[in-house]
Protein backbone atom coordinates (compact mmCIF):
# COMPACT_ATOMS: atom_id res chain seq x y z
CA UNK A 1 0.00 0.00 0.00
CA UNK A 2 1.04 3.28 -0.97
CA UNK A 3 2.25 5.71 2.18
CA UNK A 4 1.50 9.18 3.30
CA UNK A 5 2.66 11.80 5.53
CA UNK A 6 -0.03 15.17 5.32
CA UNK A 7 0.25 17.90 7.10
CA UNK A 8 -2.61 18.12 9.74
CA UNK A 9 -3.30 21.78 10.46
CA UNK A 10 -6.56 21.40 12.38
CA UNK A 11 -8.37 23.58 9.49
CA UNK A 12 -11.21 22.34 6.81
CA UNK A 13 -8.72 21.95 4.31
CA UNK A 14 -6.17 19.11 5.46
CA UNK A 15 -8.80 17.45 7.15
CA UNK A 16 -10.70 16.56 4.02
CA UNK A 17 -7.22 16.62 1.90
CA UNK A 18 -6.30 13.36 4.86
CA UNK A 19 -9.55 11.65 3.87
CA UNK A 20 -9.24 11.91 0.21
CA UNK A 21 -5.81 10.55 0.54
CA UNK A 22 -7.55 7.61 2.77
CA UNK A 23 -10.37 7.22 0.11
CA UNK A 24 -8.05 6.73 -2.81
CA UNK A 25 -6.24 4.03 -0.94
CA UNK A 26 -2.92 5.27 0.41
CA UNK A 27 -1.90 4.50 4.19
CA UNK A 28 -2.00 7.75 5.65
CA UNK A 29 -0.76 9.34 8.66
CA UNK A 30 -0.75 12.48 9.85
CA UNK A 31 1.48 15.49 11.64
CA UNK A 32 0.54 18.31 13.27
CA UNK A 33 3.52 21.12 13.48
CA UNK A 34 4.02 23.33 16.10
CA UNK A 35 6.58 25.87 15.40
CA UNK A 36 5.26 29.03 17.94
CA UNK A 37 5.07 28.73 21.24
CA UNK A 38 1.67 30.25 21.76
CA UNK A 39 1.79 29.69 25.63
CA UNK A 40 5.55 31.16 26.34
CA UNK A 41 3.77 34.64 24.19
CA UNK A 42 0.77 34.42 26.37
CA UNK A 43 -1.50 34.09 23.11
CA UNK A 44 -5.00 32.87 25.05
CA UNK A 45 -8.13 32.61 24.01
CA UNK A 46 -10.81 32.75 26.72
CA UNK A 47 -10.27 33.71 30.29
CA UNK A 48 -7.59 32.74 32.08
CA UNK A 49 -9.33 33.82 35.56
CA UNK A 50 -12.01 30.89 34.96
CA UNK A 51 -9.39 28.57 33.69
CA UNK A 52 -11.22 28.30 30.39
CA UNK A 53 -8.62 30.06 28.54
CA UNK A 54 -6.32 28.29 25.75
CA UNK A 55 -3.83 29.36 23.19
CA UNK A 56 -5.24 29.49 19.47
CA UNK A 57 -2.54 26.78 18.58
CA UNK A 58 -3.68 23.93 21.00
CA UNK A 59 -7.09 24.52 19.73
CA UNK A 60 -5.98 23.53 16.50
CA UNK A 61 -4.29 20.72 17.47
CA UNK A 62 -7.49 18.98 19.74
CA UNK A 63 -9.17 20.03 15.84
CA UNK A 64 -6.66 18.18 14.56
CA UNK A 65 -6.65 15.26 16.94
CA UNK A 66 -10.68 15.08 16.62
CA UNK A 67 -10.36 14.72 12.65
CA UNK A 68 -7.63 12.22 12.92
CA UNK A 69 -9.33 9.81 15.17
CA UNK A 70 -12.84 10.45 13.22
CA UNK A 71 -10.85 9.48 9.95
CA UNK A 72 -9.12 6.69 12.08
CA UNK A 73 -5.41 8.23 11.06
CA UNK A 74 -2.42 8.25 13.29
CA UNK A 75 -1.43 11.49 14.60
CA UNK A 76 2.57 12.70 15.23
CA UNK A 77 2.63 16.12 17.30
CA UNK A 78 5.97 17.85 16.01
CA UNK A 79 7.81 20.56 17.31
CA UNK A 80 9.35 22.82 15.02
CA UNK A 81 10.20 26.12 17.54
CA UNK A 82 13.74 26.37 17.31
CA UNK A 83 13.27 25.68 13.44
CA UNK A 84 10.66 28.44 12.80
CA UNK A 85 12.37 31.05 14.84
CA UNK A 86 15.51 30.46 13.18
CA UNK A 87 14.45 30.55 9.33
CA UNK A 88 11.03 32.03 9.50
CA UNK A 89 10.76 34.46 12.31
CA UNK A 90 13.71 35.99 12.65
CA UNK A 91 14.29 36.44 8.82
CA UNK A 92 10.55 38.00 9.39
CA UNK A 93 12.00 40.58 11.73
CA UNK A 94 14.86 41.76 9.98
CA UNK A 95 13.26 42.26 7.09
CA UNK A 96 11.09 44.48 8.66
CA UNK A 97 13.63 46.00 10.21
CA UNK A 98 15.42 47.08 7.06
CA UNK A 99 12.03 49.15 6.59
CA UNK A 100 10.70 45.86 4.08
CA UNK A 101 7.66 44.00 3.80
CA UNK A 102 8.39 40.04 3.86
CA UNK A 103 5.92 37.37 3.20
CA UNK A 104 6.32 34.74 6.71
CA UNK A 105 3.46 31.87 4.18
CA UNK A 106 6.37 31.53 1.75
CA UNK A 107 9.43 31.27 4.11
CA UNK A 108 7.37 29.22 6.54
CA UNK A 109 6.46 26.78 3.23
CA UNK A 110 10.03 26.97 2.15
CA UNK A 111 11.54 25.64 5.28
CA UNK A 112 9.25 24.20 7.60
CA UNK A 113 6.17 22.91 5.78
CA UNK A 114 8.39 21.69 2.60
CA UNK A 115 12.09 21.04 4.35
CA UNK A 116 11.61 20.20 8.30
CA UNK A 117 8.47 18.38 8.20
CA UNK A 118 9.50 16.32 5.02
CA UNK A 119 12.68 15.81 6.88
CA UNK A 120 10.78 14.27 9.99
CA UNK A 121 8.03 12.05 7.39
CA UNK A 122 11.10 10.41 6.05
CA UNK A 123 12.89 9.85 8.96
CA UNK A 124 9.27 7.87 9.83
CA UNK A 125 9.55 5.94 6.73
CA UNK A 126 7.67 8.01 4.48
CA UNK A 127 8.86 9.27 1.18
CA UNK A 128 5.48 10.99 0.66
CA UNK A 129 3.84 14.05 1.99
CA UNK A 130 0.71 16.05 1.47
CA UNK A 131 -0.61 19.36 2.04
CA UNK A 132 -3.77 21.16 2.27
CA UNK A 133 -2.63 23.46 -0.32
CA UNK A 134 -4.93 24.59 -3.65
CA UNK A 135 -2.35 23.70 -6.46
CA UNK A 136 -2.45 21.48 -8.81
CA UNK A 137 1.22 19.27 -9.73
CA UNK A 138 1.21 17.76 -13.08
CA UNK A 139 4.02 15.26 -13.87
CA UNK A 140 5.68 15.76 -17.43
CA UNK A 141 8.35 13.01 -18.12
CA UNK A 142 10.62 13.82 -15.73
CA UNK A 143 9.61 17.08 -14.40
CA UNK A 144 6.99 17.64 -12.14
CA UNK A 145 5.23 21.54 -12.58
CA UNK A 146 2.71 23.24 -10.55
CA UNK A 147 -0.31 24.80 -11.84
CA UNK A 148 -3.23 27.03 -10.58
CA UNK A 149 -5.98 25.47 -8.52
CA UNK A 150 -9.06 24.94 -9.83
CA UNK A 151 -10.46 27.07 -7.57
CA UNK A 152 -8.95 30.46 -8.58
CA UNK A 153 -10.02 32.16 -5.33
CA UNK A 154 -8.64 29.98 -3.40
CA UNK A 155 -5.54 29.21 -5.71
CA UNK A 156 -2.06 28.91 -3.29
CA UNK A 157 0.36 28.72 -6.29
CA UNK A 158 1.81 32.10 -5.01
CA UNK A 159 3.27 30.90 -1.67
CA UNK A 160 4.53 27.44 -3.21
CA UNK A 161 6.96 29.94 -5.60
CA UNK A 162 10.59 29.18 -3.02
CA UNK A 163 9.83 25.50 -3.09
CA UNK A 164 12.30 23.21 -5.23
CA UNK A 165 11.62 20.38 -7.60
CA UNK A 166 12.70 17.43 -4.79
CA UNK A 167 10.28 18.85 -2.92
CA UNK A 168 7.48 19.59 -5.01
CA UNK A 169 8.07 15.61 -6.75
CA UNK A 170 7.66 14.28 -3.67
CA UNK A 171 4.38 15.68 -2.28
CA UNK A 172 0.42 15.30 -3.14
CA UNK A 173 -2.05 17.92 -3.67
CA UNK A 174 -5.53 16.64 -3.24
CA UNK A 175 -7.54 19.66 -3.19
CA UNK A 176 -5.89 21.03 -6.51
CA UNK A 177 -8.84 20.07 -8.53
CA UNK A 178 -11.67 21.11 -6.31
CA UNK A 179 -13.52 24.30 -5.18
CA UNK A 180 -13.58 25.26 -1.78
CA UNK A 181 -17.51 24.75 -1.94
CA UNK A 182 -16.74 21.58 -2.13
CA UNK A 183 -14.59 21.11 0.52
CA UNK A 184 -16.68 22.01 3.29
CA UNK A 185 -19.27 20.00 1.99
CA UNK A 186 -17.65 16.48 1.89
CA UNK A 187 -16.53 18.18 5.63
CA UNK A 188 -20.02 18.48 6.97
CA UNK A 189 -21.01 14.80 4.71
CA UNK A 190 -18.17 13.39 6.97
CA UNK A 191 -19.66 15.15 10.34
CA UNK A 192 -16.38 16.85 10.65
CA UNK A 193 -17.98 19.12 13.41
CA UNK A 194 -14.74 20.86 14.54
CA UNK A 195 -13.43 21.89 10.74
CA UNK A 196 -16.88 22.07 8.53
CA UNK A 197 -17.66 25.68 9.35
CA UNK A 198 -14.22 26.75 10.63
CA UNK A 199 -12.90 30.36 9.35
CA UNK A 200 -9.95 29.91 7.29
CA UNK A 201 -7.34 30.87 9.09
CA UNK A 202 -5.21 34.55 8.21
CA UNK A 203 -2.76 36.84 9.89
CA UNK A 204 0.94 35.60 10.03
CA UNK A 205 1.93 31.69 9.22
CA UNK A 206 1.72 29.68 12.20
CA UNK A 207 1.25 33.02 14.72
CA UNK A 208 -2.49 33.61 13.78
CA UNK A 209 -4.53 36.85 14.03
CA UNK A 210 -3.79 39.73 16.33
CA UNK A 211 -3.24 43.64 15.88
CA UNK A 212 -0.13 43.29 13.87
CA UNK A 213 1.14 46.99 14.88
CA UNK A 214 0.63 45.97 18.20
CA UNK A 215 2.36 42.26 17.80
CA UNK A 216 5.41 43.79 16.09
CA UNK A 217 5.89 46.16 19.09
CA UNK A 218 7.00 43.23 21.34
CA UNK A 219 10.28 43.11 19.24
CA UNK A 220 10.78 46.15 17.01
CA UNK A 221 10.41 48.32 19.57
CA UNK A 222 8.05 51.53 18.39
CA UNK A 223 10.17 54.58 17.60
CA UNK A 224 7.99 57.58 16.62
CA UNK A 225 8.79 60.30 14.13
CA UNK A 226 7.71 62.93 11.29
CA UNK A 227 4.94 61.90 8.39
CA UNK A 228 5.86 64.18 5.57
CA UNK A 229 3.88 64.84 2.72
CA UNK A 230 6.57 64.00 -0.49
CA UNK A 231 4.42 66.62 -2.55
CA UNK A 232 5.59 69.82 -0.45
CA UNK A 233 7.96 68.53 2.47
CA UNK A 234 5.81 69.34 4.97
CA UNK A 235 5.44 67.25 8.34
CA UNK A 236 1.52 66.23 8.84
CA UNK A 237 2.07 64.08 11.77
CA UNK A 238 3.71 61.27 13.68
CA UNK A 239 3.71 57.77 13.18
CA UNK A 240 4.89 55.23 15.64
CA UNK A 241 7.85 53.71 13.56
CA UNK A 242 8.42 53.07 9.51
CA UNK A 243 8.77 49.15 10.05
CA UNK A 244 4.92 49.32 10.90
CA UNK A 245 3.81 50.53 7.47
CA UNK A 246 3.98 49.04 4.11
CA UNK A 247 3.80 51.12 0.75
CA UNK A 248 0.19 51.69 -0.69
CA UNK A 249 -0.85 51.76 2.94
CA UNK A 250 -3.82 53.60 3.66
CA UNK A 251 -5.66 52.98 6.61
CA UNK A 252 -4.27 53.35 10.03
CA UNK A 253 -1.95 56.32 9.69
CA UNK A 254 -3.99 59.04 11.74
CA UNK A 255 -4.22 61.75 9.39
CA UNK A 256 -6.95 63.78 8.86
CA UNK A 257 -8.38 67.08 8.80
CA UNK A 258 -5.24 68.95 8.41
CA UNK A 259 -5.79 72.87 7.60
CA UNK A 260 -5.75 74.01 4.30
CA UNK A 261 -5.59 70.83 2.58
CA UNK A 262 -8.29 69.13 0.63
CA UNK A 263 -10.08 65.93 2.03
CA UNK A 264 -8.83 62.68 0.56
CA UNK A 265 -7.24 59.78 1.51
CA UNK A 266 -3.03 59.71 2.53
CA UNK A 267 -1.03 56.39 1.15
CA UNK A 268 1.84 55.81 2.66
CA UNK A 269 4.49 55.83 -0.88
CA UNK A 270 8.04 55.62 0.48
CA UNK A 271 10.23 55.23 3.93
CA UNK A 272 13.10 56.30 4.87
CA UNK A 273 14.84 54.22 7.40
CA UNK A 274 17.92 56.09 8.40
CA UNK A 275 15.87 59.25 9.29
CA UNK A 276 12.38 57.54 10.19
CA UNK A 277 10.43 59.59 7.80
CA UNK A 278 7.09 58.00 6.88
CA UNK A 279 6.31 59.67 2.82
CA UNK A 280 2.66 60.13 2.49
CA UNK A 281 0.74 61.48 -0.63
CA UNK A 282 -3.01 62.17 -1.43
CA UNK A 283 -4.54 60.33 -4.61
CA UNK A 284 -6.00 56.88 -5.35
CA UNK A 285 -4.03 56.90 -8.73
CA UNK A 286 -0.96 58.07 -6.96
CA UNK A 287 2.15 58.34 -9.01
CA UNK A 288 4.26 57.97 -6.49
CA UNK A 289 3.06 54.29 -5.63
CA UNK A 290 3.42 53.44 -9.59
CA UNK A 291 6.81 51.56 -10.87
CA UNK A 292 7.75 49.78 -14.53
CA UNK A 293 10.20 47.56 -13.45
CA UNK A 294 11.78 45.92 -10.80
CA UNK A 295 15.00 43.85 -9.67
CA UNK A 296 14.47 40.60 -7.96
CA UNK A 297 16.89 38.28 -5.69
CA UNK A 298 16.88 35.06 -4.29
CA UNK A 299 15.00 33.65 -7.42
CA UNK A 300 13.70 30.32 -7.20
CA UNK A 301 12.72 28.50 -11.05
CA UNK A 302 10.48 25.14 -10.26
CA UNK A 303 11.41 23.15 -13.02
CA UNK A 304 14.76 25.31 -13.78
CA UNK A 305 15.73 27.77 -16.18
CA UNK A 306 15.65 26.04 -19.99
CA UNK A 307 12.81 27.37 -21.95
CA UNK A 308 11.10 29.95 -20.00
CA UNK A 309 8.96 32.80 -21.72
CA UNK A 310 10.15 36.24 -22.03
CA UNK A 311 6.48 37.46 -21.50
CA UNK A 312 5.16 36.05 -18.20
CA UNK A 313 2.14 36.75 -15.69
CA UNK A 314 3.52 38.44 -12.40
CA UNK A 315 1.82 38.44 -9.36
CA UNK A 316 3.23 41.07 -7.01
CA UNK A 317 0.55 40.20 -4.42
CA UNK A 318 -1.67 37.39 -3.52
CA UNK A 319 -5.06 36.76 -5.06
CA UNK A 320 -3.81 39.98 -7.48
CA UNK A 321 -4.37 39.19 -11.04
CA UNK A 322 -1.58 38.13 -13.21
CA UNK A 323 0.27 41.37 -14.39
CA UNK A 324 1.76 40.72 -17.75
CA UNK A 325 5.70 41.63 -18.47
CA UNK A 326 8.49 40.68 -19.73
CA UNK A 327 11.49 38.34 -18.04
CA UNK A 328 15.63 38.51 -18.40
CA UNK A 329 17.65 36.35 -16.10
CA UNK A 330 20.87 38.20 -15.25
CA UNK A 331 24.50 36.87 -15.28
CA UNK A 332 24.38 36.29 -11.48
CA UNK A 333 21.22 34.72 -11.31
CA UNK A 334 19.07 37.98 -10.57
CA UNK A 335 16.05 38.34 -12.46
CA UNK A 336 14.70 42.16 -14.25
CA UNK A 337 10.90 42.91 -14.65
CA UNK A 338 9.32 44.97 -17.09
CA UNK A 339 6.17 45.74 -17.05
CA UNK A 340 3.26 48.60 -17.68
CA UNK A 341 3.08 50.86 -14.49
CA UNK A 342 2.08 48.95 -11.48
CA UNK A 343 1.01 50.53 -8.12
CA UNK A 344 2.76 49.85 -4.82
CA UNK A 345 5.45 46.89 -6.02
CA UNK A 346 6.92 46.96 -2.44
CA UNK A 347 10.70 45.55 -1.67
CA UNK A 348 10.96 42.54 0.09
CA UNK A 349 7.86 40.76 -0.98
CA UNK A 350 7.06 37.86 -3.60
CA UNK A 351 7.19 38.51 -7.46
CA UNK A 352 5.72 35.36 -8.96
CA UNK A 353 5.68 34.41 -12.12
CA UNK A 354 3.38 32.35 -14.57
CA UNK A 355 3.25 30.98 -18.05
CA UNK A 356 -0.72 31.13 -17.77
CA UNK A 357 -1.83 28.86 -15.41
CA UNK A 358 1.90 26.95 -14.53
CA UNK A 359 3.89 28.47 -12.21
CA UNK A 360 7.61 29.42 -12.97
CA UNK A 361 8.80 30.05 -9.64
CA UNK A 362 9.41 33.56 -8.03
CA UNK A 363 12.01 35.88 -5.96
CA UNK A 364 12.02 38.74 -3.45
CA UNK A 365 11.22 42.30 -4.73
CA UNK A 366 14.88 43.85 -4.04
CA UNK A 367 14.72 47.01 -5.88
CA UNK A 368 11.83 48.74 -7.99
CA UNK A 369 12.01 51.61 -10.33
CA UNK A 370 10.27 54.34 -13.05
CA UNK A 371 11.51 55.49 -15.94
CA UNK A 372 15.05 54.08 -15.12
CA UNK A 373 15.00 55.65 -11.49
CA UNK A 374 15.12 53.80 -8.46
CA UNK A 375 12.05 54.65 -5.77
CA UNK A 376 11.27 54.35 -2.24
CA UNK A 377 15.13 55.05 -1.60
CA UNK A 378 16.27 58.31 0.34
Amino acid sequence: MKKVMIGLSGGVDSAVAAYLLKKSGYEVHAGFMRNWDAMANGDLLGNPTTGNAICPQEQDYLDAKEVAEKLDIPLHRIDFYKEYWDEVFSRFLKEYEKGRTPNPDILCNRYIKFDSFRHFAKEKGFETIAMGHYALRKDEGNITYLYKAKDSNKDQTYFLSQVNQEQISHCLFPLGNMLKSEVRSIAKELHLTSVATKKDSTGICFIGERNFKEFLKNYLPAKRGEIVDIQNGNVIGQHEGVMYYTLGQRRGLGIGGISGVPSGSWFVVAKDVSKNILYVSQGDENKYLLSDGALIKDVNFLAGKDFLPNTIGIKFRYRQKDHMGTMKILENGDVWLQYSPYKAVTPGQQAVFYDGDRMLGGGTIEKVFMDGKEKHLF
